[in-house]
């Protein structure tokens, strides 16, 4: 499972990925999902550098940041947990399982948990259709989740792994 890394917002390294993508045909969405990469957000500061260097307006800038569901505006938890809530998987159970999730973790989706750990994101399709309902933290996708083995998977993300050297 990855761990993703919490970096600070740095302008100079946001407007050399600016550089990066700027002259690129339609380079919005390219460099939009660039600096969610490397800071796993779209800080507002991005916004108006970003508009600014592709001669855009910030409202079209966030404009298109609001359509995307994947696209966030706020640093997320340590972990972001997502829960499948496509047809396939809501006939194999999401519903109870999102319900569950929520309850458990104290939050609604896009929301994070009041220790930072966790943010709990919808996502529609993870193609594990036969497997659902299913759930995704980082680039792990986790078949026939029930609430049992949610609540433990929860756990794991709780627990901190040491390595001795």
């Amino acid at each position: 499972m990855t761990t993703p890394r919490f970096v600070t917002w740095e302008p100079t390294v946001g407007q050399s990925i600016i550089d990066e993508f700027k002259a690129k045909p339609g380079a919005l969405l390219p460099l939009l999902h660039a600096i969610q990469d490397r800071f796993s957000y779209i800080p507002e500061e991005a916004i108006a550098l970003i508009a600014s260097s592709l001669k855009l307006s910030r409202a079209e800038v966030h404009g298109v940041i609001s359509f995307y569901h994947h696209f966030r505006t706020k640093q997320p938890g340590r972990h972001v947990v997502e829960v499948c809530r496509a047809e396939a998987c809501q006939a194999l159970g999401s519903r109870r399982l999102e319900a569950h999730a929520k309850s458990a973790l104290g939050v609604e989706y896009h929301q994070t948990t009041s220790d930072y750990n966790i943010t709990l994101e919808p996502v529609y399709c993870l193609g594990n259709c036969s497997c659902g309902p299913s759930v995704r933290v980082g680039d792990e996708v986790y078949a026939d989740m029930d609430n049992q083995r949610f609540d433990e998977l929860i756990s794991s993300l709780k627990t901190e792994r040491l390595e001795v050297q």
